[in-house]
């Protein structure tokens, strides 16, 4: 059976038009009543009343799902795996002797030019768990939960800069103007939010991460499934609260009106865009509740507080990692939180040490405890959880005032945990030095591919027509990982 969206943009035009009209105009009031009684249980079919009215209403998946929302880890600028979860005495032992020109012959560096030497890391690790998971002194909570994740130790990407390889991360493409995986999911299976967006970004860190908004964009889907950042303190959405002096009942009606006039062009020009604006009225005008009470922790027990380190009202990574589970409660489909800054190619506040440090620090705990509370609430079952960023770090070191490591593209690590993957396992293994894996690797697509999977979505199946072409996440290839599956 495939999925609702595997159709034409026409039908797609089509079925928004039959969203918003059906035989007769629909006004907001009507929306929101009929999505009431449908939250309650009274009316006799509650998802089709749902779905005939918001065009984020779950829709069907393609095959029973394992997982039902995803949140995202994304550790922005590339955590290196060598100093946290690829362990190599044999790179300690050749510290500062050059690599072998058979390892970088016609290889592409970003910064590195000639004549490389390999970097021995200063970090110890210890085996953990029944697993006898490794991981690094830098994670000692990720180490406290190794028998619940599942560790790749050789993901590859094939792009080297910053921007694209994020982009390709997030979206399967180097390029600006393809829908994030947060849009594909959407898209492709809706979200169970009544007063939420289906897809959420949250940031931390000293900046936001290279690529921007394209990161989370919707490219050529409606603009309605993109991701909507939210912020952890101060307005939760900026330009969300009501002006001063403007009424609840004066703002609905204005709202009501530009809806009407937005449903008139609707109906003329079916216009998917315009579609979308209406649903966002509608979304901004319910999250000026949902949003504040969404963000405020006061509620939270001192212990969950202090389990993720978090403090009310201070914009954090683990105040954003407390609000991923609060939106997960809330039925919001996929969280991507970025943090930065894990670019340490040495230098000041870039090096191997206190820096990674630093932020190992700031994202750790948070992580971990993430997991673990997922797990007591019963929610790690079916949400599943990724750590890790947009490539690795070379095992060659790059000279700067300190020593650091130049990015990689051949192999890094990342975690998964929850939503049906296999734990305490670790996937993959790279030769002595960690250049290339030696078994089981896994390409950027494959992962996407086994996400989809995961929430029962064929990957192959879940495609968009765009200027004559069928797009999908994965582009043109793919392969579910199975062995990650429980």
């Amino acid at each position: 059976m495939d999925t609702q969206p595997a159709i034409s943009a026409t039908s797609q035009r089509q079925q928004t038009r039959r969203h918003f009209f059906g035989d007769c105009g629909l006004t907001l009031g009507s929306i929101a009543l009929s999505q009431l009684l449908a939250r309650d249980g009274l009316l006799a079919a509650d998802a089709d009343a749902r779905a005939r009215t918001d065009p984020l209403a779950p829709k069907p998946t393609h095959f029973a799902p394992r997982a039902k929302r995803v949140i995202h880890l994304f550790m922005a600028g590339a955590p290196s795996q060598l100093e946290l979860f690829d362990h190599k005495p044999k790179l300690q032992e050749l510290n500062g002797q050059p690599i072998p020109e058979s390892y970088i012959e016609n290889k592409r560096f970003a910064f590195i030019k000639k004549d490389p030497k390999l970097l021995g890391t200063r970090r110890t690790f210890a085996q953990h768990g029944e697993s006898g998971a490794t991981v690094s002194e830098c994670l000692p909570h990720t180490a406290e939960i190794s028998d619940s994740i599942a560790i790749i130790k050789t993901m590859a990407t094939d792009v080297f800069n910053h921007g694209p390889a994020k982009l390709f991360m997030n979206t399967g493409s180097p390029h600006y103007g393809r829908p994030s995986m947060g849009a594909w999911v959407t898209y492709g299976i809706g979200s169970e939010a009544d007063d939420l967006p289906g897809f959420v970004v949250l940031q931390s860190g000293p900046r936001g991460p290279r690529g921007g908004t394209h990161n989370y964009g919707s490219g050529f889907l409606s603009s309605l499934y993109q991701g909507v950042p939210l912020r952890s303190s101060g307005d939760p959405i900026l330009n969300l609260t009501t002006p001063e002096g403007v009424s609840r009942d004066s703002q609905r009606r204005t709202v009501e009106t530009i809806r009407d006039l937005n449903a008139a062009r609707l109906g003329e020009v079916g216009d998917d865009e315009i579609a979308a604006r209406i649903a966002s009225y509608e979304m901004a005008f319910r999250m000026q509740s949902s949003a504040p009470e969404l963000i405020d922790l006061s509620g939270e027990t001192e212990e969950t507080l202090k389990l993720y380190g978090a403090e009310p009202g201070k914009a954090s990574f683990a105040n954003n990692c407390l609000l991923a589970r609060r939106l997960v409660e809330r039925g919001v489909r996929f969280i991507t939180l970025y943090h930065t800054d894990w670019d340490h190619h040495g230098g000041k506040d870039a090096d191997l040490g206190d820096a990674l440090t630093k932020v190992c620090g700031e994202t750790d705990q948070a992580s971990a405890a993430l997991v673990k509370d997922l797990a007591a609430r019963g929610l790690l079952e079916d949400t599943l959880v990724i750590w890790g960023g947009e490539f690795g770090r070379t095992p060659m070191g790059e000279d700067r005032d300190t020593v650091g490591r130049d990015h990689h593209i051949e192999s890094f690590a990342l975690w998964l945990a929850g939503g049906g993957v296999r734990p305490g396992i670790t996937i993959g293994e790279t030769d002595e030095l960690g250049f290339y894996p030696t078994r089981d690797r896994v390409h950027v697509h494959d992962l996407q591919a086994t996400i989809l999977h995961l929430l029962g979505l064929d990957h192959l199946r879940l495609t968009y027509r765009f200027q004559g072409r069928d797009f999908r996440l994965t582009d043109v290839a793919g392969e579910i990982v199975e062995s990650l599956l429980a």
